[in-house]
């Protein structure tokens, strides 16, 4: 019992000293090429309103919560929610139905903020690239490097889902 007692504590150790080590700040980068203008990608991007349609939360928690302000397109709008991690909320503070959006992003009732976009890149007339990104610091002394390689994982995830179901409307809807 005491060798494992003493493998536990070392382990510990060795974790918490790798966690002093691993970086804080986290860089998500996910995109996909759709068969369609900005513009018409954008109607479903850039209105608050249609983000039901595709994005992803819902299905990863059914009891989220989502409360969309009056203003639901163009710089301002904003959105929030509550769910099973505490809930966030975003606000959009860049708008373009040819280069896409740029929005704020705050976790667990702004403990954590980070700087999200959704942007367009037109290859051709009718194929865009879209590319969902996501930037910021989980500032947590030795867990905050664990969280950010788990966003890799779990937010990449997500956005690489919202990204196909957004493609799969978008072509839908011509």
């Amino acid at each position: 019992m005491k060798k494992f007692l003493s493998f536990i504590f070392l382990l510990i150790i060795i974790l918490g000293v790798i966690g002093y080590f691993l970086p804080t700040q986290y860089t998500i980068n996910k995109s996909i090429v759709i068969s369609s203008s900005s513009t018409h990608i954008h109607q479903y991007v850039g209105d608050l309103q249609k983000w039901d349609l595709w994005t992803p939360w819902k299905g990863e928690d059914p009891d989220i919560v989502i409360s969309i302000s009056e203003k639901t397109t163009g710089i301002g709008a904003s959105q929030s929610w509550q769910d099973k991690h505490g809930g966030g909320s975003l606000t959009f503070t860049s708008w373009s139905p040819e280069n896409g959006i740029e929005y704020d992003l705050y976790f667990q009732a702004g403990k954590y903020k980070c700087k999200s976009a959704i942007k367009y890149n037109t290859t051709t007339e009718t194929r865009t690239k879209v590319m969902w990104t996501m930037q910021g610091d989980m500032n947590m002394p030795i867990i905050g490097g664990y969280f950010a390689l788990f966003m890799q994982y779990s937010i990449g995830s997500m956005f690489q889902q919202g990204l196909d179901q957004l493609k799969l409307i978008v072509e839908q809807d011509k």
